[in-house]
């Protein structure tokens, strides 16, 4: 088993799209950018996301962009448009694409957890 090094990487949102900035983030915490990457082993290193408010989304794709839910009760579906996440929390839009970007598993979590994100 190789001896785990994480290293802070920081990248700078301004001007991104969130989808594009995801994909980056989500290659560097599951560890695909490292030679001893091995899907069983979580060697991903850390990132710290800066200007997350000046993220480049435009109004049509946060009007028409929706996260969906079901509490698996009869009724249980739930649907948030990108606007109203938006104006609670910016940084939860850069979160859940990156959380769904990960691969679904127990290494997951802990992956999310190395993610910082200010605003």
């Amino acid at each position: 088993m190789p001896s785990i090094s994480r290293t802070t990487h920081t990248i700078n949102a301004s001007g991104q799209a969130p989808g594009r900035l995801a994909s980056r983030i989500a290659l560097i915490l599951i560890g695909k950018n490292k030679a001893a990457y091995a899907p069983n082993l979580d060697i991903g290193d850390f990132v710290q996301v800066e200007n997350a408010k000046e993220m480049r989304i435009s109004e049509t794709k946060a009007a028409q962009k929706h996260y969906y839910s079901h509490s698996t009760y009869a009724k249980g579906f739930k649907a948030k448009s990108m606007q109203s996440v938006m104006k609670t929390d910016i940084t939860e839009v850069l979160r859940r694409a990156v959380s769904r970007m990960l691969p679904k598993n127990s290494h997951r979590v802990t992956r999310l957890k190395r993610l910082k994100i200010s605003i």
